[in-house]
């Protein structure tokens, strides 16, 4: 039996497959204003940020980042790859540069450089 007008659908398969890598890491030493309150995290004398892909590796970055330095984990967030950490300027920077150093010498990510306003 012919079907008229049949019209074949075509299938699309769309898949994520993020790389592993370090988007951004940045240090934004003694913020002007009222930043850290309109981030909802407790003052400090610098702020880190790091994007991440996988999202995952967020935990593993703020992992690494509080055994390096004496900062405190102001927001981690496992589903978008984000993690701000506060603390002084030094400890903000060592902590950042060991989860970069962490993520790319042990899992073997790409990574931005770790840049400073």
């Amino acid at each position: 039996m012919v079907v008229p007008n049949l019209v074949e659908k075509q299938r699309v398969i769309q898949e994520y497959v993020p790389g592993k890598q370090v988007t951004m890491a940045h240090i934004i030493p003694n913020p002007q204003g009222d930043i850290h309150e309109r981030l909802g995290i407790v003052t400090a004398g610098a702020i880190g940020i790091m994007t991440i892909t996988p999202s995952e590796a967020a935990i593993i970055a703020a992992d690494a980042a509080s055994k390096a330095g004496d900062i405190e984990l102001g927001f981690l967030d496992r589903f978008t790859g984000s993690l701000v950490i506060t603390g002084d300027v030094s400890s903000v920077e060592a902590a950042l540069r060991a989860a970069v150093n962490t993520l790319v010498n042990i899992l073997g990510f790409s990574a931005a450089e770790v840049t400073r306003s």
